[in-house]
């Protein structure tokens, strides 16, 4: 086991994981996307470079000290060859795989009021429209009352951006600016020409987000094919947002 693996904590990131590399939900195929969970204050395990969703295991994580990553955010500019040298001096275990380039937007993630877990997708019907003209109206309008449910009322949107470092600090600026706007966290970040990724408390919340948001994206493009689409307002949005009734259901879905 790795260090300092709390086993229920990697148990639940490791099914999670399985939902979401699940090859009939198309959503991550081969070694896409990667998910990760908070241990402790001081540690997060993420999964590992080149390891697959739908069949990993303990193995293909790494635990990492949210402390050797978190400082790379305010770095200038780093070589890739430097970025590598920081994610393997990251793992808490010598032994364990290089951790996902991704990781150092995991453990910036992971510091976010209530979020424990996060999953990152390439899904199919989400990518086409981030890799389209519509990418930004698709993250800020919502169609139907289980997408703000599952998804929130706006979704980050960050341009297209070189994975790794220069990733993890457009998001960070990204989410900061949402936050101050919105004065909540997100529950999803867009990755223009890039791909998806679910926030939540449980995983069951980012699977949940992800699959509403799966569904919202193919709604999206069928209601775009037909015409175009037709949103809610931003009152609608609020009041569905400030139901008790959804508050409930947001509960009872592990949101």
């Amino acid at each position: 086991m790795n260090v300092t693996a709390q086993p229920d904590t990697l148990e639940r990131m490791l099914d999670l994981s399985h939902q979401l590399g699940r090859e009939d939900r198309q959503l991550a195929i081969l070694g896409e996307g990667n998910t990760s969970a908070r241990l402790s204050a001081d540690t997060f395990v993420v999964k590992a470079s080149g390891s697959n969703l739908g069949s990993l295991t303990e193995a293909g994580t790494a635990t990492c000290r949210f402390d050797a990553l978190l400082p790379l955010l305010d770095r200038k500019a780093m070589t890739d060859a430097a970025i590598d040298e920081a994610l393997f001096a990251a793992r808490v275990d010598a032994n364990a795989k290089k951790p996902s380039v991704e990781a150092i937007f995991h453990a910036y993630l992971l510091t976010l009021p209530g979020v424990n877990f996060v999953g990152h997708t390439h899904p199919v019907k989400v990518n086409q429209l981030l890799c389209s003209p519509h990418a930004r109206t698709f993250a800020r309008r919502r169609l139907f009352p289980d997408e703000i449910v599952c998804c929130g009322v706006e979704s980050v949107f960050v341009p297209y951006t070189d994975p790794g470092l220069k990733l993890a600090q457009a998001m960070r600026t990204a989410v900061i600016a949402f936050i101050k706007r919105l004065s909540r966290p997100p529950r999803v970040i867009l990755l223009e020409n890039h791909g998806f990724i679910a926030l939540g408390a449980t995983p069951e919340a980012v699977l949940a987000a992800t699959l509403m948001g799966a569904k919202s994206a193919e709604i999206f493009v069928g209601a775009a094919a037909i015409g175009r689409p037709r949103f809610l307002t931003p009152a609608q949005v609020a009041r569905i947002a400030g139901r008790p009734d959804e508050h409930y259901r947001q509960k009872a879905l592990g949101l």
